[in-house]
This record gives C-alpha cells, sequence and structure tokens, in this order.
C-alpha cells in the first residue's frame, strides 16, 4: 500500500488548529513551526485537553463532552472507564468509528490503551508534570 507517515498529537494539534487538510510542503513546513511554538509554550496535559476538545468525534460534534452526550448520552464525567477508552481508541480517526457500537478491533484496542493506562498507574499520569 501507499507509504504515509504518523503524526504526534502536537503536531495534529497545529495541523486541525491552524492549518488545513491535504498535504503540501507548504503546510508541512507550518505544521513544523506551530508544532515547535505549541511544545514551547504548552505543557502535555494542555496539548492532549485541546487536542481531545478540537477533534470532530461526530458529524458536527466538537469536543470530549459533547462526543460522551453523542455516544453515550452522559456526561464525561460519568463514563465508565471502558467508555472512555472507546472514545479514545477512535483517534486520529473519529469520524470513522462508532465506540458505542464498536468493532471487535477498536474493543482490542480500547483494552490495551486500559492496560497501559494501568501500567502508568491510572489516570495519574495526567497529573501535573514538572516540565
Amino acid at each position: 500500500g501507499r507509504l504515509r507517515g504518523a503524526s504526534t498529537i502536537s503536531q495534529q494539534v497545529a495541523k486541525n488548529m491552524f492549518l488545513w487538510t491535504g498535504r503540501s510542503w507548504l503546510r508541512k513546513g507550518l505544521e513544523v513551526w506551530f508544532t515547535s511554538l505549541i511544545e514551547v509554550t504548552w505543557g502535555k496535559q494542555r496539548i492532549l485537553e485541546v487536542y481531545m476538545n478540537i477533534a470532530e468525534w461526530g458529524p458536527g460534534v466538537f469536543g470530549i463532552e459533547a462526543a460522551s452526550q453523542y455516544h453515550f448520552g452522559k456526561r464525561a464525567s460519568q463514563l465508565t472507564d471502558m467508555q472512555a477508552a472507546l472514545l479514545a481508541s477512535t483517534l486520529p480517526s473519529p469520524l470513522k468509528y462508532d465506540p458505542a457500537r464498536p468493532a471487535q478491533h477498536l474493543i482490542d484496542r480500547a483494552r490495551w490503551n486500559l492496560a497501559q493506562q494501568r501500567k502508568l498507574g491510572g489516570t495519574n499520569w495526567l497529573a501535573p508534570i514538572s516540565e
């Protein structure tokens, strides 16, 4: 198949916030510039927060709170660990998957994500990091 590059979360934030879709050397150069600024000025928590809140989780559904309501009919703070992991597992293509009716590969990915979270000490790994 066709080769494609992997983007970091910071690169995706830069592209989704400031740039257009498509492939060009100009866009990629600007993405590098914006990514550098983001990583120098924002902490990891802020980058993740922005990433989760600028993603389109359904047709016209932006932000994790709206995604929680749209897919599960409840506030994000009321999601089970598995529901939260299913939402996270749809990234970076949340329009492509339905976390409320997940295919087996999405369930497997969510379970893997939960296992990784447990290895990192649960949700405490998101606590403010000294940078």
